[in-house]
């Protein structure tokens, strides 16, 4: 009988008979290792040479962006099995059942801008869409007509300048939605893991100082993104601003990608003209501002940038940790220069890249520029601020808001993400009278140092995370500290109720984070914040303090401020100068205000 021999043995290659033996089964395994495959749909064959796949091997594990299926995280678990965004027939369900929805539905109603926020109320949340912060009064009156009908009777406006109608019961929210589609308006993607409302300068357009109009990118972006599914279900949340280099700051350096305009002037070494710097990676809730990636782009280039960008980070960003799925995490992994390497790839034009002292420095930014009357750019008109005490608006100040806009502007209301609102194009013969309707309304255009600069996140009223009732405690010290202390310079007090910071106490002038102390609600207290100019990260006074001892506290802080502040210097600018030991002192440091949280 005839033997065949193992690949590359001779009969003289030394193998004994039991080594011979053993090789030869073992090739004769291999050789014979089970195939099947489908050529066709009636089609099988066992054999290799047909190029199919073998059936009958163990797969790979499947992935979702590049990441086995049993390593993601639960929510990326249920973007993997279906797309959030085709859910209209579970949202009928869930109104016609009128109940609670379960844990996954919760986060995947949030790609509509539903929130159901028990335990703090059984009830849901829609926060809106307003790229750059504009509204029309027609719009305004349409959410107060669903405010009223279904809802709290009241608008409230938000930190990334937009509206969050509160308190409807699950069987209203097709009603609710169907009636924002109406408005021309949308709730798509405002929450969850998705691209947050597009904020712009509040004056874009309007203010004489910017060096460009940036409404045009944040509209243009708005619908890049509405038009491109894949634009949805990133790993983590996403801001991108857009700021016109004005009087008013769009607080670009908080976001995850900031587009800043810049001029270059004739002698340097690109063309002069006004072109954006980019920022990336700002995250204050994690102390964090955006810093610039080395890009100088024309104002035609934004927004396929900014696309690519969202994709790249889309693609690689962390599915397995949500503590760590933040772009500033996969930039922290990469560094900035290969993050912006990846998006150069996706592009199909060249970007400049260019040291950052090739622009002229930005002008001065008005911290008070969000209030009160000012002059446009546009000869004869002027934009109304008004304010607006920690975002709330009851539905009759907000159809006077609307009224005001038509009889004296252009029906426009801007917002802010100072939770205030602007009325522009009022001819400067009808300001007073527009005012004074204002005034009858029972809105201001003007408020104390401190109540002027407040922002409040929802707070333990509407928000199943917040420990404190940020926006109530937010009003009472604002107002105290104005009636007790006649301040020349603004004070920002920035109130949020847990680590998520969605008021950004980091940035705040005074910094209050809730926190339960002894069981009883408390603030952590952080002084210094600032944004644009005045960046900084605010300091640590004390670590929680029960809400009784907080006002007693600052007002102690404010009289040392008075009695001790070089000229005209401000409260930011005083508290930067004393060491943290120097400021409790100042404060009346005793032993309850050292209590830990």
């Amino acid at each position: 009988m005839s033997t065949v021999s193992p690949p590359n043995a001779t009969p003289d290659s030394g193998f004994t008979d039991q080594q011979t033996h053993y090789l030869r089964g073992f090739f004769a395994g291999v050789q014979q290792r089970p195939f099947v495959a489908h050529l066709s749909p009636a089609q099988i064959t066992y054999e290799p040479g047909s190029n199919a796949r073998n059936l009958a091997e163990p797969q790979n594990e499947e992935t979702f962006w590049g990441t086995p299926i049993s390593d993601l995280c639960a929510e990326e678990v249920w973007k993997y099995e279906s797309n959030s965004l085709d859910l209209w027939d579970e949202l009928l369900d869930a109104a016609a059942r009128d109940e609670a929805p379960n844990a996954e539905q919760r986060y995947r109603f949030k790609f509509h801008g539903l929130f159901h926020v028990a335990p703090a109320q059984d009830s849901f949340m829609l926060r809106l869409r307003a790229p750059g912060g504009i509204i029309t009064s027609h719009q305004v009156r349409g959410l107060v007509k669903i405010a009223e009908s279904w809802g709290n009777r009241r608008l409230d406006l938000t930190t990334r300048s937009n509206v969050q109608l509160r308190e409807f019961a699950p069987r209203h929210i097709v009603n609710v939605l169907n009636s924002v589609r109406k408005l021309g308006m949308s709730g798509l993607g405002s929450g969850a893991d998705n691209i947050r409302n597009i904020t712009a300068s509040p004056i874009s357009g309007y203010d004489p100082q910017e060096l460009i109009d940036v409404q045009p990118f944040a509209d243009a972006l708005q619908n890049y993104i509405t038009n491109s599914r894949d634009m949805f279900g990133l790993p983590r949340k996403f801001n991108i601003a857009f700021d016109n280099g004005g009087a008013i700051s769009a607080l670009a350096d908080t976001n995850d990608i900031g587009f800043v305009a810049v001029k270059v002037a004739d002698d340097r070494s690109v063309p002069a003209g006004i072109y954006f710097r980019v920022l990336l990676c700002g995250i204050t809730g994690h102390k964090q501002f955006a810093t610039d990636c080395g890009l100088l782009l024309r104002p035609d280039q934004l927004v396929a940038v900014a696309a690519a960008m969202v994709r790249v980070f889309a693609e690689n960003g962390d599915r397995t940790d949500r503590k760590k799925a933040r772009l500033k995490y996969l930039v922290d992994r990469w560094g900035i220069d290969r993050f912006v390497a990846e998006t150069a790839k996706k592009l199909a034009f060249p970007v400049l890249h260019v040291d950052a002292n090739v622009a002229e420095p930005r002008g001065p930014v008005d911290r008070a520029g969000h209030l009160g009357i000012h002059p446009q750019s546009q000869p004869g008109r002027s934009y109304i601020g008004v304010c607006i005490p920690v975002g709330w608006l009851p539905m009759e100040q907000a159809l006077a808001v609307a009224e005001i806009a038509d009889r004296f502007g252009s029906g426009e209301i801007r917002l802010t993400v100072w939770q205030n609102l602007l009325i522009p194009n009022v001819p400067q013969e009808c300001v007073a009278e527009a005012c004074a309707e204002l005034k009858r309304a029972g809105l201001a255009i003007d408020a104390g140092r401190v109540q002027s600069g407040t922002v409040a996140c929802t707070g333990s009223r509407g928000c199943r995370f917040a420990m404190t009732d940020t926006k109530a405690h937010a009003l009472e010290i604002a107002r105290s500290l104005d009636a007790s202390f006649a301040l020349e310079q603004p004070v920002n007090l920035h109130v949020t109720g847990c680590p998520n910071s969605c008021a950004q106490h980091y940035i705040g002038d005074i910094g209050l984070m809730g926190v339960k102390v002894g069981g009883e609600e408390g603030y952590q207290i952080n002084l210094g914040g600032g944004a644009d100019s005045d960046q900084a990260i605010a300091r640590q006074l004390f670590p929680g303090i029960k809400y009784a001892e907080v006002l007693p506290m600052l007002h102690a802080l404010f009289a040392g401020y008075r009695k001790c502040s070089q000229g005209e210097e401000s409260f930011l600018e005083f508290t930067r100068r004393h060491s943290i030991e120097e400021l409790r002192g100042i404060a009346g440091t005793t032993d309850n205000l050292e209590t830990m949280a």
